[in-house]
């Protein structure tokens, strides 16, 4: 329990630099993915995501640099250039959004397993650091990776909130938004750049394969508690950054798995089990959309009916 206390207060550094990238990124994907979700767009990042990898092998090749700056870099680029690419098979081929998503997804993925093995190949390619990004290593941020995290979930965040009536707009009547003279070409641009952004900068936390569940489950158990956007906003992002805050702890606290000696729970999916737990615990007892709550109501009714019937005989 000191251990613990130790933690949450913020006494230990390295904790703090993981601690304030996670919980400012989490919060950054909630906002992004609310919208991205309401917009019908949550597997966007996980097309960006897997298509970064290769991004980040081609950096690595050309700039033969493991700033992560740079790495992140080659993966915004790459990213981009899959979000293009599915725009394009979508027109040529009138292939469905889902379908040209998946092909993404397996296609940029697999490039970049066969990338990030030549690297491995390389005279030093094992210590690039590259397997990290699958799976996440943010217990081995460093203050600069944190402060280059916190500086783009704090742009991304301050863009979503300063441009929220909007977002608003083209999310629940794109066609009336274009009819008052929005620019909705933009605004659904500007999303797909925010969502890539953030998909980049979770890179490091969750990894490859993870980073998706920031954009999409705070979200998802925002929407159980809320009617209107400005709710769910405020809700996911709460819940994004105590996942990624107890996550982190938990991550640090707990024992080594099995009771091996080296390293303990790994903090990017730690994070994310912390997510779907209140994403689960959202599902059962919110107030509006949750089961038990509903059962509640119901179980409420029908004695209030049946105490009803009673009287009246």
């Amino acid at each position: 329990m000191a251990e613990l206390l130790r933690l949450l207060s913020l006494q230990d550094s390295s904790t703090r630099v993981v601690m304030l990238s996670t919980a400012s990124l989490a919060i950054a994907a909630a906002l992004v993915g609310s919208l991205a979700m309401l917009r019908r767009r949550a597997l966007v990042g996980d097309a960006v995501a897997h298509a970064s990898l290769p991004g980040i092998c081609l950096a690595w090749f050309v700039a033969g640099d493991r700033s992560l700056a740079v790495l992140l870099l080659g993966a915004f680029v790459l990213g981009l250039a899959c979000m293009g690419t599915m725009a394009l098979v979508q027109r040529l081929s009138k292939a469905r959004e889902d379908a040209t998503t998946a092909i993404a997804i397996s296609g940029f993925f697999g490039l970049g397993i066969v990338l990030s093995r030549l690297i491995q190949n390389q005279p030093g390619g094992n210590r690039a650091g590259l397997d990290g990004f699958l799976f996440g290593k943010a217990a081995s941020a460093v203050t600069s990776d944190a402060w280059l995290v916190l500086v783009v979930a704090g742009v991304v965040s301050a863009t979503v909130l300063g441009l929220r009536k909007e977002f608003g707009l083209l999310c629940f009547d794109r066609a009336f938004a274009a009819g008052i003279g929005r620019p909705v070409h933009r605004l659904d641009a500007l999303l797909l750049v925010l969502v890539a952004i953030v998909t980049v900068a979770g890179l490091p936390s969750v990894g490859v394969v993870l980073v998706v569940a920031m954009l999409v489950i705070p979200p998802a158990a925002a929407r159980c508690w809320s009617v209107s956007l400005g709710t769910m906003l405020a809700v996911a992002a709460a819940i994004g950054a105590a996942s990624a805050i107890i996550g982190t702890g938990l991550s640090a606290v707990l024992p080594p798995p099995g009771g091996a000696s080296g390293g303990g729970w790994p903090t990017g999916p730690m994070i994310v089990l912390t997510a779907a737990a209140l994403f689960v615990l959202s599902l059962l007892v919110a107030p509006q959309q949750g089961l038990l709550t509903a059962m509640w109501r119901r179980h409420r009714l029908r004695s209030s009916v049946q105490s009803s019937s009673g009287s009246m005989r």
